[in-house]
């Protein structure tokens, strides 16, 4: 939006919701999410801002959290297709449904979804600055304005309070113990879906330390449900349980066949687990709500109607999406496919590939994508059944699209996902390597780092650990690889670094451009990109292809 001047030029104008969001971008103080004051760093602020008494009224939100109907997951993997599960089969029975989910991919107000719909921009200003005001008001050196995400999850308490859900799904955020969503005392059920490592600088480097952070939700007395986890991390929780007297039973994959041959809505293997958990948490919430009309405890019984429907309609962006690009023609439609899943762990990052290696051969005996698709925001784009040569007669090259956190470490996720992808079959001509496009000191689309402005040093890292896993593949020497990047260097004006098997951009943009072109020049080939490594990074791949 643009504004005009006396002299007759014009200057750009903020909107409103850009207001909002720069006024949120001010509550990011840390420079990561890893920062380790995110272990509970004065934990108890989040109780002063929801009390209402004479001393201290801000929020007045005590009262109503504590009246909530509220299904609370925390996890390593799946905890938010889990929440997405349990949201729309509750839905689908008939109930009025908050669901809080995070990180957002394209806009924050996908974290607060109200009947499976991302709440609208002006009930969100609505609700943000209810809050913001407030809580600015009465902001002092003892009580301080809350920090980015323990702001959001006050503001989804607000929003449900205010919207009279009859349940409210809350996805913890990071670790359970001192996660802001933790403010909740007593929820109708808990759950933890799979364990693994990730965030270990701040939750431990063990499984049973991680565990013991994500069991930090129990309640007293409040049953929990958990998947089938290892030993390591299923003792801590037991023990855990015990000491807090809460019910802890292990909910089993959904067994496919209660779908009366339906599929699914998330894809992978793994979502038979977190469905699973799903209808545990959700048939608990039922019983202990009241509503025995819908309650499903057994495996053996059929599902209801409404479970079956909730299951195979549910809809989550990031998580192994199909996305054909539609800066493509209708002639050459499907000819570049995005594949996005936003796996950022070791066994997240197996499912991912298993995922990928299994949707592309499943492509590639398909003939090409309907055109126009009739759904671009479902998790997957239905295919019209052919030959496995499609009429254009094309073959198929695999491209990875790759970004991931510095705290992370890339000779875990990386080899795990080359592995696994190459026991299908399955092997990248190309790997690019990109910084994120979205920053972490900022919400919103408005205001983004120039090319010359962006390090690439950690990119650099990614591809030489890359470029190693190739030549050790091949048995060659690892530290071949620096020589082999060294001489590609200038093999093209947009790359950071050209190799023999990868090549870091500077953007996110100039990554797309380079693929888009190359779909062009090779009419006989098909392109298949995954991208991975980075919830963030998926957001922002779909925030330039869905344009």
């Amino acid at each position: 939006m643009v504004e005009g001047c006396n002299d007759g030029s014009s200057i750009p104008t903020v909107t409103p919701y850009e207001e909002a969001l720069d006024a949120l971008s001010s509550l990011i103080t840390k420079r990561s999410r890893a920062d380790k004051s995110n272990k509970g760093d004065r934990f108890d602020l989040l109780f002063d801002y929801l009390k209402r008494n004479h001393a201290s009224e801000i929020l007045e939100l005590e009262e109503a959290i504590t009246e909530m109907k509220i299904i609370h997951v925390a996890g390593t993997k799946g905890k938010g297709s889990t929440c997405t599960f349990t949201e729309s089969i509750l839905r689908n029975c008939g109930f009025h449904t908050g669901l809080f989910t995070s990180p957002h991919l394209i806009d924050v107000r996908e974290r607060f979804r109200l009947d499976g719909v991302d709440i609208c921009e002006e009930k969100f200003l609505a609700y943000f600055w209810w809050c913001y005001d407030r809580l600015k008001e009465k902001a002092t050196e003892d009580i301080p304005m809350p920090t980015y995400f323990r702001f959001l999850a006050l503001l989804a308490f607000k929003i449900f309070a205010a919207e009279q859900v009859d349940v409210a799904i809350l996805e913890v955020g990071l670790g359970g113990k001192f996660d802001a969503t933790n403010v909740v005392q007593k929820p109708i059920v808990c759950g933890i879906s799979s364990l693994g490592y990730d965030h270990m600088e701040i939750l431990g480097n063990t499984l049973s330390q991680i565990a013991g952070e994500k069991a930090g939700i129990y309640k007293d007395g409040i049953p929990a449900y958990t998947v089938p986890q290892p030993d390591e991390a299923m003792n801590v929780l037991v023990e855990k349980a015990s000491k807090l007297n809460v019910p802890l039973k292990v909910a089993e994959p959904l067994d496919a066949k209660l779908l009366n041959g339906l599929k699914l809505s998330l894809e992978g293997e793994h979502q038979y687990l977190n469905a699973g958990l799903a209808i545990a948490l959700s048939s608990t919430w039922l019983q202990r709500t009241g509503h025995h009309e819908f309650t499903y405890l057994k495996q053996d019984s059929p599902l209801p109607e409404q479970f079956i429907k909730g299951l195979t309609t549910a809809s989550l962006q990031g998580r192994a999406q199909k996305v054909p690009d539609q800066y493509i023609d209708a002639e050459s439609y499907g000819d570049l496919v995005f594949y996005l899943d936003g796996a950022h762990s070791p066994e997240s990052m197996e499912m991912c590939a298993r995922w990928f290696s299994l949707a592309i051969k499943e492509d590639t005996q398909k003939k090409a994508f309907n055109y126009p698709p009739q759904n671009n925001s479902g998790s997957t784009i239905e295919l019209a059944q052919g030959n496995p040569n499609d009429r254009y007669g094309k073959s198929s090259m695999q491209i990875l699209l790759f970004n991931c956190m510095s705290v992370r470490d890339p000779q875990l996720l990386l080899p795990c996902l080359m592995k696994t992808c190459a026991s299908h079959g399955v092997y990248f001509k190309k790997a690019l390597f990109v910084p994120n496009t979205s920053v972490y000191n900022k919400v919103g689309s408005h205001a983004l780092p120039t090319d010359s402005e962006v390090d690439l040093s950690w990119q650099l890292t990614l591809q030489r650990v890359w470029e190693n896993l190739i030549q050790s593949d091949k048995g060659g020497e690892a530290k071949y690889a620096d020589a082999v990047c060294e001489e590609g260097k200038e093999d093209t004006k947009m790359s950071g670094s050209a190799c023999e098997n990868s090549a870091v951009f500077p953007s996110l943009p100039l990554a797309i451009k380079w693929v888009r072109e190359s779909v062009l020049q090779n009419r006989s080939v098909r392109y298949q990109v995954l991208v991975t490594g980075s919830l963030h990074l998926v957001g922002d791949v779909l925030r330039l292809v869905k344009m």
